[in-house]
């Protein structure tokens, strides 16, 4: 299957509008299970960087990061850092594309694909997704010290499913944590998502 098809059949979308959320808000508070089954909430990473990345494994724009290794590169660089904790969502409802059932499902994807996220959450009705109005996969949210959202939007600059961008492509992550971590605004602080269309 050529991937231009891949990408039509997993629903690509190029929002045409930014995020109701915006930088300066407080971050919504939610609870999920993680990859161990155990109960994730937002709020006890208050005094830390957050950083919430929407996961869908099956999504071409989400292969193109985690094939490269790109993402696994950024989550371990992260996640040497005591200051900041990482979050993967799966916003995939059962029989949705990314759909993953378990917590053993979710083990056995993280370890297929390298991730180094702190934390994998099943979101599968969507309620957290929908607060957020996360919208793609990837999906990007950083939130600083104080609880607030700094950063909402792509994962970078380049919008498409090809690897060959992303050494030309501004990665939002590193260029707004490296802002975000000196109590500075990152620049941008809100981008249009682009990826495959959340599976609610």
């Amino acid at each position: 299957m050529s991937l231009f098809r891949m990408v039509i059949l997993c629903g690509l979308i190029y929002s045409t509008h930014l995020l109701a959320m915006s930088p300066g808000e407080s971050a919504i508070d939610f609870e999920l299970r993680d990859q161990n089954d155990s109960v994730v909430k937002l709020s006890q990473f208050k005094n830390k960087y957050i950083i919430l990345e929407w996961y869908n494994y099956d999504c071409p724009f989400v292969k193109k990061h985690y094939e490269s290794q790109s993402m696994q590169t950024l989550q371990k660089l992260y996640k040497d850092n005591d200051l900041v904790t990482w979050i993967s969502i799966i916003s995939s409802a059962k029989g949705k594309q990314g759909y993953l059932e378990t917590a053993k499902d979710v083990r056995a994807k993280m370890n297929e694909v390298g991730s180094h996220a702190d934390f994998v959450l099943r979101d599968i009705d969507g309620k957290v997704g929908r607060a957020y109005e996360a919208r793609t996969t990837p999906h990007i949210f950083i939130i600083d010290h104080k609880f607030k959202v700094q950063y909402a939007g792509a994962i970078d600059s380049i919008p498409t499913a090809d690897t060959a961008d992303l050494t030309k492509a501004k990665n939002y992550i590193t260029s707004s944590m490296s802002k975000i971590m000196l109590n500075e605004k990152p620049s941008p602080q809100k981008t249009k998502p682009y990826g495959c269309s959340v599976k609610y």
